[in-house]
């Protein structure tokens, strides 16, 4: 009997598998057991190098379905995502994200099917990869000012962000897809006016999760 299988990747007590399987569900998933990875890091460890990612490899059977919150959670960059996603669907294995319902489904023999399937798989899995590093970038840029203006954090950090930083990355990553404030808030459970402060000033954004220490 086929199952349907949730992988959480949790790195902070900022994060936890309950809320990621929460939203799962609250779009429609029917999960049959959830896979935790806890205080690992995504953009340092291959998937198949994790404790709990590993297990993934050895139980997932021909007709199951692995869920995940979006394509990141399966590897540390753009190769190790693609190799990931690929190697599931040649065993039969269908791979669903909860942000944009996306499905990959290896059972197609189509060529032309499977060239746009793997194009898409290939463009997520970028655009994973160049917000990981954008992400970074604007932590760095916030550890320096902070470093720079000692003074600011120890004075005056500003309002402390409504959002966590699971919340945070979802928002980005979904205004990278495109996505509307609308949506992005329903996704997230942030309030519209939230998302838009995000999406004006991003680097504000990273930076304020710095000074709070709101980390992934």
């Amino acid at each position: 009997m086929s199952k349907t299988i949730l992988y959480a990747r949790v790195s902070t007590a900022e994060q936890n598998a309950s809320h990621q399987r929460a939203q799962a569900e609250a779009v429609g998933f029917v999960i049959d057991e959830v896979v935790t990875d806890e205080g690992v890091s995504g953009v340092a460890t291959k998937l198949a190098e994790r404790p709990q990612g590993r297990r993934l490899f050895d139980m997932l059977r021909r007709g199951d379905t692995l869920v995940v919150r979006w394509v990141d959670r399966l590897g540390r960059n753009y190769q190790d995502v693609t190799d990931t996603i690929r190697h599931f669907l040649r065993q039969g294995v269908i791979v669903r994200t909860v942000i944009n319902n996306m499905t990959f489904d290896g059972a197609t023999t189509d060529p032309v099917q499977q060239a746009i399937r793997d194009a898409l798989i290939a463009f997520m899995a970028a655009t994973a990869q160049a917000q990981a590093e954008a992400t970074k970038e604007a932590q760095r840029a916030g550890i320096a000012d902070a470093k720079a203006h000692p003074s600011k954090p120890l004075t005056y950090r500003g309002r402390k962000p409504s959002w966590t930083r699971v919340q945070l990355d979802a928002v980005l990553a979904m205004l990278d897809q495109g996505a509307g404030a609308s949506a992005i808030s329903k996704e997230t459970g942030l309030t519209r006016q939230a998302v838009l402060r995000i999406r004006a000033d991003r680097a504000g954004a990273e930076r304020a999760a710095e000074l709070w220490g709101i980390r992934a």
